[in-house]
């Protein structure tokens, strides 16, 4: 297959474009480098079926001469932070909703056999029942999770109005190699290079707020098993553990994990504006139409991610970074 992947030198991005690279199929990397990184996917720069193209899904022109023959198109491209999209609205509104109208309508325009869609569980914002299922409100409170429901909703009006082959996949907080540790990062990559840095993890509010971790390997699987579906998917699905965790616990996990137990404890700040307090996934719909469960705890993946880390070298990343 020839695969478009925007967003493709970003955190999950960036292992798609390894899983199909690798397995032979023609790979086109999309990323404007907004927090996309070089280093996730230079070690692809020599392979002949892979191209990194910089730019942005913005530029409707561009996504017509890189569409025109694409077979599959894995969209991830976006505005993905919670706190940025407090300061930069606009941005985060024409990058996840008239960018993500512009692959649509580019992939329609040539008839892409399929577009997977990264929708997101913060579009449920705080759990109104839990465990949260795909027909749980939509009601996120932050310009980020609008600007996702906007973008998720307009691919299920393409389906319906178009009969075009879009899935929606709305994973719960995925975390593992690669992901951001600085900034607008992952709290869990933040929280272990804090802990390994002898500097205590940030909590915003009491810490209560719980979340639903999915490991980098399952989420890729859960890509991988709506690619090969043979049939439509034209209804969202989620992808979570369905078992939830506290931050405060999260950070105490790492802090442990990092053998720092004792020499730091997590600082309290001010609770956040819009903050989410609970996400817990029902992925009943993953397992019974893919035949997807979570093989990953969130323990070993902890683990994992803190060898690869202390192994990668976080002083190293973040001088490149």
């Amino acid at each position: 297959m020839k695969i478009l992947i925007t967003g493709g030198a970003g955190f999950i991005g960036s292992h798609l474009c390894d899983k199909y690279t690798k397995e032979g199929h023609t790979v086109l990397c999309l990323d404007n480098f907004m927090s996309g990184n070089l280093i996730n996917i230079r070690h692809l720069l020599d392979y002949r079926n892979f191209k990194l193209v910089k730019g942005d899904i913005r530029d409707f022109d561009l996504l017509e001469k890189l569409m025109r023959d694409v077979d599959v198109v894995f969209h991830l491209a976006a505005q993905i932070h919670v706190d940025r999209s407090y300061i930069e609205p606009r941005l985060t509104y024409d990058t996840n909703v008239m960018g993500t109208q512009n692959i649509l309508e580019v992939a329609r325009m040539y008839d892409a056999k399929k577009v997977i869609y990264a929708s997101t569980s913060e579009v449920y914002g705080s759990a109104q029942y839990a465990p949260i299922d795909e027909k749980h409100p939509l009601s996120a409170p932050h310009p980020y999770g609008a600007s996702k429901i906007a973008a998720d909703r307009m691919c299920y009006a393409y389906i319906q109005t178009y009969g075009m082959n879009i899935s929606i996949l709305r994973l719960f907080n995925v975390f593992g190699s690669r992901q951001r540790d600085f900034g607008y990062g992952g709290v869990i990559s933040i929280f272990t290079r804090r802990a390994l840095s002898n500097i205590s993890p940030i909590i915003y509010g009491d810490g209560l707020q719980t979340r639903d971790y999915t490991y980098i390997e399952d989420a890729i699987r859960a890509y991988d098993l709506v690619l090969n579906h043979e049939e439509p998917i034209p209804e969202p699905v989620n992808f979570g553990s369905g078992r939830e965790v506290s931050i405060l616990d999260l950070a105490n996990m790492i802090i442990d994990l990092c053998g720092k137990s004792g020499d730091i404890k997590p600082v309290h700040v001010e609770p956040r504006i819009g903050e989410v307090e609970r996400l817990i996934a029902d992925a009943t719909k993953a397992k019974n139409l893919l035949g997807w469960e979570p093989e990953c705890s969130l323990k070993e993946g902890l683990r994992a991610f803190v060898q690869w880390y202390r192994n990668y070298g976080f002083e190293e990343r973040l001088k490149i970074e």
